[in-house]
């Protein structure tokens, strides 16, 4: 499957869900904010019991982790730390921090992150939270106002919503 095909099966999934518009998007919305705010390897963990529960789009919750994903985070996870850094008056190198990731990754333990300097830790916990908190009432109105204007479509021409 090529790139434009997965994304139209994403879309179709998207706007075709059966839930209501609200729903769908508060999955993805839940999708995002994990996906932004969790460890990745976590993610799923997380998003689709909580899905379940809050009996929103499990579809949504487990795509949207997808911003995190092992080619993103080489640039994401840097980015959020970094900031976050910089913010609270830390001066982390962009090699320094991916020299912390390849450890991580290397030795897929959490003693390695542990190992890490609290700061690193802290920074990343708290730049993945800020990011979710930016992006994730973003996806949420933009999946709602794309579901209903798809659902609006079809219903206002005689088509029977799929």
């Amino acid at each position: 499957m090529n790139l434009g095909a997965f994304f139209r099966f994403i879309w179709r999934k998207m706007v075709r869900d059966p839930l209501p518009p609200e729903d769908v998007a508060a999955g993805w919305a839940l999708g995002m904010f994990v996906g932004c705010s969790v460890p990745f390897g976590l993610q799923l963990i997380v998003s689709v019991p909580f899905a379940m529960m809050m009996r929103i789009s499990k579809v949504g919750a487990t795509v949207g982790t997808f911003i995190t994903n092992p080619l993103t985070i080489w640039i994401i996870y840097p980015a959020q730390t970094m900031a976050m850094g910089w913010l609270l008056g830390r001066d982390f190198s962009w090699d320094y921090i991916l020299q912390a990731m390849r450890g991580v990754a290397e030795n897929s333990d959490w003693k390695t992150l542990l190992s890490l300097s609290g700061d690193v830790v802290v920074c990343f916990i708290l730049g993945g939270l800020a990011l979710a908190s930016v992006l994730t009432p973003i996806t949420y109105f933009t999946v709602r106002t794309l579901v209903r204007k798809y659902r609006s479509g079809r219903s206002g021409n005689g088509n029977r919503l799929p």
